[in-house]
Order: structure tokens, then C-alpha cells, then sequence
């Protein structure tokens, strides 16, 4: 069934709300952000991105897809209504109880039809807080079936020429959620704080190489080469300038050639970020397939026989084939939504520990890292992760696995009911 997109603004469109500092309301017990990654996350889709117009201004975009809220009708069929609380909190680090800043919002729509697919685009406006960076968590609180979802951000201030000084729009002249985008697309980028600026633009190939064991003393990929091609684009004086993506890999906008600081538009190599087709179910198979497997999945001419072959013969019936397929690619896409940086988010080191492990029992964030606890966290025997921010230029979501040679054996346990088709639940 073709989807319906409906778009609005909040201020001018289908909105009455109240706007200020409020008191804070956790959204989770203490200092866990499991909830973040977890199935809760999955349960209202919430997209987020801050735009930054200029040194004293910041707004706050964000998505939801109306499938994913409760519409009440009031007992006589249509209209339905749905009502959802937007809020967000701004702190200096995660897990930081020193409130920054607080606004919420109150959001109404309304549909016809109960079920709709469509998506509801709105924005908030942040209050700065010096030029120093900071947190902002944001939520989205459905109060017909009291469901919520949380995103995290960090805010970028005072470091000129920053990625959250450009803002990617759609056809629509509507902000788009994810700097991934098909080879070919035609957008237009809103850099208002440019205008008139040249900005300097370099191709880097895509990065291919998956992330290795846990266990497996192997550095990440070097993020230091340089650009395969370079060229210029001017801003226009409205602070718009229009950009067609061209082959695989991304692109790298800067304000000042002295400085790699700029805003990186990815165009992958694949579906992007759902897992659409047979050729995309092959690539993610590597972390569980032997090497001899993996050659004939990798090259055979049928690849969805291929692949509905392994996980029929792993699970031993084409009816527990289907649960498996659908509990590994389900953490393949939650990799993509949550953890993609430089690559695909299922090709990260997060992504890797999230296909093969599950969600974490506890995950501790401080403004470099997190360390995902599997188990509780006094207890000695609970697999412990632990992952650190890596400073490079094109994201900021790129956090790089500590591995360990203590965790070869959970990992090649938690392939090994992989390949026998148990679907790990936690």
C-alpha cells in the first residue's frame, strides 16, 4: 500500500503548545541508557537533528511516523486523534543531573483513518548555553497509549563551520533526517550562517572493512586519506546551495581548507537503512558464516535461495528460518538507525555487539564513552563492552570497541546459537 506522507511545521501548522523551562522528568531509573538501543526505542520511530542558522540561534527538527501512535476515535468513527508530548532537556555530559535547559510541546493530530502511514515533521527552538558543547534528550511522548521514545544529541557551539550549520532538505524543501542518500539524489542544503561562502568539497571512497571479533587485537580503519577528488560550490546569498550525490561514499563540506571541521554527506553502498533486498541480507550474514560459507553465499547467482538455505538448515525448519531471519536483519536495521557514523551502523564496532549480543542489561554513557553491561553489574561473570569516541571528522557517532581476548568464548557461544537458529533475546 503506497504510504501517505503528511508534513507540518509546529508554530504554523496543526499545533498548540506551551514553550519554557520545565521541571525535569526522567525517562528512565538512574543513569542506564539501555532504553536508548532497546525494543522501547523501537516502538515510537523518533528522528531528530539540530540546525544551527547562526552563532545565537539553534532549532531542533524532529520526525514521527504516525503508524507508530494511537489515534482515538470518540466512539462515532473519524476523526481520530492522536496527542503527543515533544520534550527535551539539555545537560553538559550524559548522565549529568545539572539541568542546562528545558522546553516541551504539545502536539495534535488528526486522521480520518486510524492507521495511517504518514509522517509528522515539527521543530522546537533551543536556547543556547554558552559555546561550549552540551547534551540535549529528546522525547517523544505518546499520551494515548502512554508509549515514549528518547534520542540523544550532542550540540556543537562555537567551532565554526560545524556539521549542525548545515541542514539537508528534501524535495519538499523539508528537512531530511539521515545524511544518507541514494546516488543521484538531487537536495538542496541550507547553510545560512555561509551564505555567499565558498565551500570547499572532497569524495572519499566508502569504507567496506567490517569491524573484526571482539576478541581480535585488529585497529579500526584508518580515517586519515585523503579525498579521491575535490571541488568547490558556493553558497548561495539566501544560504542555500543545491548538491546532486554521485557515485559511492561521502562527501566532506568545508568552510576553511586549514580545518577538516565541516558537514559529510553519505551516499552507502546499499539499502539504506532498512534491509530491502536479497543482496543486502548477504553482507551482514559474514559475522556468523564460516569462511567457506561465506564464499558460496558471497558468490552464488541465487543469493535469497542462498541465504533462505543457510538459515533454513541453521534453524532446522522454514518456519523457525523465518523468526531467525527476522530477529538478526530487525538488529541489523535498530544497528543502522542507532550507530551508523562513517559507515553503516551495522558495520560498526556498537552495531557488531548489537547484531550478536542484543541489547545490553545496562549501558553507562559519559561524554567519550559507553560500556554495555550484559548481566548485572556486580557480578564478575556478566560480559562487559566497553567503547570509546573516536575523534575524526566526519562523525560524531563513531565509538571504537576495547577488545578483549577474555571474550572469545561468549562471542563464538552467541554465533554458535546464531548458526543453530536461536534467537537471542536479550
Amino acid at each position: 500500500m503506497k504510504q501517505r506522507t503528511l508534513h507540518f511545521l509546529l508554530g504554523s501548522l496543526l499545533l498548540a503548545g506551551t514553550w519554557g523551562c520545565g521541571s525535569y522528568v526522567p525517562v528512565a531509573t538512574g543513569d542506564n541508557f539501555a532504553y536508548l538501543y532497546g525494543k522501547g526505542a523501537a516502538a515510537i520511530r523518533l528522528q531528530a537533528r539540530v540546525y544551527q542558522p547562526d552563532d545565537g540561534s539553534a532549532v531542533i527538527y524532529f520526525k514521527l511516523r504516525t503508524a507508530d501512535l494511537l489515534y482515538k476515535g470518540t466512539g462515532g468513527g473519524g476523526p481520530y486523534h492522536a496527542r503527543v508530548v515533544m520534550s527535551y532537556q539539555a545537560y553538559p555530559a550524559p548522565g549529568s543531573r545539572d539541568l542546562l535547559d528545558s522546553a516541551s510541546t504539545f502536539v495534535k493530530d488528526q486522521s480520518m483513518v486510524a492507521n495511517e502511514d504518514k509522517e509528522l515533521i515539527g521543530n522546537m527552538a533551543l536556547k543556547t548555553v554558552g559555546n561550549t558543547q552540551f547534551i540535549i534528550r529528546i522525547t517523544a511522548h505518546d499520551l494515548n497509549r502512554d508509549a515514549q521514545s528518547t534520542v540523544m544529541l550532542r550540540v556543537e557551539r562555537g567551532t565554526a563551520g560545524n556539521a549542525q550549520e548545515f541542514l539537508p532538505l528534501g524535495a519538499n524543501n523539508l528537512p531530511i533526517f539521515d545524511d544518507h542518500v541514494r546516488p543521484g539524489t538531487n537536495l538542496k542544503i541550507e547553510a545560512e550562517s555561509h551564505a555567499g561562502t565558498l565551500l570547499h568539497v572532497g569524495h572519499y571512497p566508502a569504507v567496506e572493512k567490517l569491524p573484526a571479533p571482539v576478541f581480535a587485537n585488529v585497529q579500526p580503519p584508518l580515517l586519515d586519506f585523503p579525498p579521491d577528488s575535490t571541488f568547490m560550490i558556493r553558497v548561495q546569498p539566501d544560504g542555500k546551495f543545491s548538491f546532486t550525490a554521485g557515485r559511492s561514499g561521502f562527501y566532506h563540506f568545508r568552510t576553511d581548507t586549514a580545518s577538516m571541521v565541516g558537514y559529510t554527506l553519505f551516499v552507502p553502498t546499499e539499502s539504506y537503512p532498512t534491509v530491502s533486498t536479497a543482496s543486502d541480507m548477504v553482507s551482514p550474514l559474514r559475522y556468523i558464516t564460516s569462511t567457506k560459507e561465506w564464499d558460496a553465499i558471497s558468490t552464488s547467482e541465487e543469493p535469497r535461495k542462498a541465504v533462505e538455505q543457510f538459515w533454513t538448515d541453521a534453524a532446522g525448519s522454514r518456519d523457525r528460518a523465518r523468526d531467525a531471519i527476522a530477529g538478526y536483519y530487525g538488529r541489523v536495521e535498530s544497528a543502522n538507525r542507532h550507530f551508523t557514523s562513517y559507515t553503516e551502523g551495522w558495520k560498526t564496532d556498537r552495531g557488531l555487539v548489537h547484531i550478536i549480543f542484543g541489547t545490553p542489561t545496562t549501558i553507562r554513557k559519559d561524554g567519550r564513552s559507553e560500556t554495555w553491561i550484559y548481566g548485572d553489574e556486580t557480578n564478575l561473570m556478566s560480559l562487559v563492552f566497553n567503547f570509546v569516541r573516536r575523534d575524526e571528522p566526519f562523525s560524531d557517532n563513531d565509538l571504537v570497541l576495547q577488545r578483549d581476548p577474555r571474550l572469545k568464548s561468549a562471542w563464538y557461544r552467541n554465533v554458535e546459537s546464531w548458526r543453530n537458529g536461536r534467537i537471542l533475546q536479550n
